[in-house]
This record gives C-alpha cells, sequence and structure tokens, in this order.
C-alpha cells in the first residue's frame, strides 16, 4: 500500500474574501503586498499558509486577526484553488472564506490599518460565464491584484448573482434593521444596473417575508422611511 510520504505536498493557504456595499458600490478588502513584483500584483485579499498541526478554522482566525483586525467575521467556505503555477512561489492550494458584512464594520477595520484597502469590485464586466473582475481604487483606476485573486473576485460576484433573487443573501450586507430602499441599492450593486422601484418592491416582497417594524430612520438625506427587519425563518 502506498504511502502518504510517497506523494508530493503542496503547501495549503487560507484566503479571505470580505464584500460589503459602500457608496453604491461593492466591495472587498484587499491588503497591500511588499512582493508585487514577483507575485504579479501590489494588492491581495488578506491570505496566510496553514501551519504545521493548524487547522483551516485556526488560520482563519490567525489570518483575520493579524492581518485585518477584524473580528467576529461569519466566514463560510466560497471555494478552492489549486491550479499549478497559480502562485509563483510554487504548488499552492487555496482555500477561500467568503464574509459578508455591513459596510461600517469593514470600513472601521480599513481605517486602521494603512495597509489595506476597500476595493471597488468592478461588476461591468463580461465574466458571466467565467473569468476575473477588476479591483478599483477610489478614482476608477484598476489595482493590480497578485496571484489568481482577479478570478477569485469573478466568482464571487458569479456566486452573489446566482444567490440574490432566491436566497436571502443580499440581507446579510445590511445591518438588522434597514428600508426597502437600502435593500434595492444593495441590489444594484450586485448586478451593477438600476432597478425599477416599484417593481422591484413587488417582487422583494413576493420572494422574502419581510416584517415592518413601524419605526423610521433618522439622520437620513432622504425622507424618512420606515424600517424593516428580515423574519427568521428567511435567514441563512
Amino acid at each position: 500500500m502506498p504511502s502518504i510520504f510517497d506523494y508530493s505536498s503542496p503547501a495549503i493557504a487560507v484566503d479571505l474574501a470580505m464584500l460589503c456595499v459602500h457608496g453604491g458600490a461593492l466591495r472587498c478588502v484587499v491588503m497591500r503586498r511588499a512582493d508585487g513584483v514577483e507575485m504579479g500584483g501590489d494588492w491581495a485579499l488578506p491570505g496566510g499558509f496553514v501551519h504545521r498541526d493548524g487547522s483551516l478554522d485556526d488560520t482563519v482566525k490567525r489570518v483575520l486577526h493579524d492581518k485585518t483586525g477584524i473580528s467576529n467575521a461569519p466566514f463560510e467556505q466560497l471555494a478552492t484553488y489549486g491550479v499549478p503555477g497559480r502562485d509563483p512561489r510554487g504548488h499552492v492550494i487555496s482555500v477561500v472564506y467568503l464574509a459578508i458584512m455591513p459596510s461600517e464594520v469593514l470600513i472601521k477595520g480599513v481605517e486602521a490599518n494603512p495597509e489595506l484597502r476597500l476595493a471597488r469590485v468592478n461588476v461591468d464586466w463580461p465574466g458571466e460565464t467565467g473569468g476575473a473582475a477588476q479591483a478599483l481604487d477610489d478614482t476608477g483606476v484598476p489595482m493590480r491584484l497578485a496571484f489568481d485573486h482577479a478570478d477569485i473576485l469573478g466568482d464571487m460576484v458569479k456566486r452573489l448573482r446566482g444567490k440574490l433573487d432566491y436566497t436571502p443573501i443580499g440581507f446579510q450586507f445590511l445591518p438588522a434593521r434597514f428600508t426597502l430602499r437600502d435593500v434595492q441599492e444593495v441590489h444594484e450593486a450586485i448586478l451593477g444596473q438600476g432597478l425599477t422601484k416599484p417593481a422591484f418592491r413587488r417582487k422583494l416582497l413576493d420572494r422574502h417575508a419581510l416584517r415592518a417594524t413601524g419605526v423610521r430612520e433618522t439622520g437620513g438625506a432622504f425622507r424618512p422611511a420606515e424600517l424593516y427587519e428580515l423574519s427568521q425563518d428567511q435567514e441563512e
């Protein structure tokens, strides 16, 4: 019987895809890389290698703490990437974890760490059947992403679009209480197009169990709108 030591052992890494909607755009946390020339890009998703005898969950917690300073992010596994050559240092398999969060949490973390940026994900790209998506800085200039992280961004957008209509995934971008306008802004940011308000709201209320709270928002630039909550049986 072959021994496990008869096989080569690729390195295992974890990368963290942390998304929010801010300023009408889908955004992702990226981290500056000092070795950008060698890695093919100056920016990348925060990540790190799995230590010997360490678990994937332990690595997620370590990378989150050491490289972002953000706590209590609700991660779930997105996909695994292991094509040889994706990392110029050698054969590295990366397990990507996805966290969708309200923008306030990520903005606070990014502002506290000069190595982080909240990049805008370009959702206006011909990648519906596969392909990379660009990360843009605040002026709209593309940011060079290392490794295959542009492909990972494209996969994330496709995942969001595929689940947006039929699951409550869009509400993960919002606080516990939100306006219907907030929900529409999330959908528009992910889809990359404007939506007609009456038709969108009919569809939204038909597909998701929302509860009106009787409370109105305060301090906004718009006429105060009623706040809603997602019914517990609709939460993922």
